[in-house]
């Protein structure tokens, strides 16, 4: 089987629709224009309900929303022979993210996740890390560790990269930053959390980050964590922005 990776995007529905709001809308013919064409493997659609409702009602309403996704990327003409599963997979249980306020987790639990999967490329990061003895104060971003919009939860298979990024680091002595960005705001001013409404997204998304690596065994003496808002765009296209990065100060 070819080693792949996967770029993901969900699109989130309101209480017992189906039908696109205007800004998911916008939101997901952005993903399209600007997600990379060349090398699609396949592309994977998932559709989920909160848990109200009946079971037969939400399996049914979590197909509907699969099946809309895949009207929009043949729309589109985005590799509709490329699509190997629109799968409705019913009701997500509150248990899923470790949140108090069920309102915000079935407000994330009514969405649709797309994996495009392309051929694995080079491991970057340890690229990066084996590079270190060389070059101090060097920053990378963590590739393929995305977020649901807005918020600082990770999406459903960046963990898994988490952990091998994690895995990488704890063989290493070098102490760093963890550098939250985001996209789409005035340079110094923050993007605001949803999940709490405060204007600190890119330290939320860096926290986030920074406690993975104390649950997965990484000292926290090594490191630090902060949010750099949009002081430092990369150019191109407004999902490159929304990053984390580890900034290598020491060996």
């Amino acid at each position: 089987m070819q080693a792949q990776f996967n770029i993901e995007h969900s699109v989130f529905f309101d209480t017992d629709k189906y039908t696109l709001s205007k800004t998911e809308k916008t939101r997901l013919q952005q993903f399209l224009a600007e997600v990379e064409k060349e090398g699609v493997i396949q592309i994977e659609i998932f559709g989920y309900c909160d848990d109200r409702g009946t079971s037969n009602y939400n399996l049914n309403l979590s197909q509907n929303r699969a099946n809309q996704i895949k009207k929009v990327f043949k729309s589109n003409s985005f590799f509709p022979e490329k699509i190997t599963s629109v799968d409705g997979k019913g009701e997500l249980l509150l248990t899923i993210i470790d949140e108090e306020d069920p309102s915000i987790i079935r407000a994330l639990n009514r969405r649709v996740d797309i994996v495009v999967s392309y051929p694995e490329k080079e491991n970057k990061i340890k690229k990066e890390v084996s590079l270190n003895n060389n070059n101090e104060e060097k920053a990378f971003s963590l590739e393929n560790v995305l977020f649901i919009t807005g918020y600082s939860y990770l999406t459903r298979k960046s963990k898994k990269v988490l952990d091998d990024v994690a895995e990488i680091i704890k063989k290493e002595t070098f102490s760093f930053v963890i550098q939250g960005h985001v996209c789409c705001t005035d340079g110094t001013v923050d993007a605001i959390d949803k999940k709490t409404n405060q204007r600190n997204l890119s330290v939320a998304r860096a926290k986030y980050v920074y406690d993975f690596f104390i649950k997965k065994g990484i000292n926290k003496t090594r490191m630090s964590y902060e949010g750099l808002a949009h002081k430092f765009p990369l150019g191109g296209s407004e999902d490159k922005d929304r990053r984390v990065e580890i900034k290598i100060i020491s060996k």
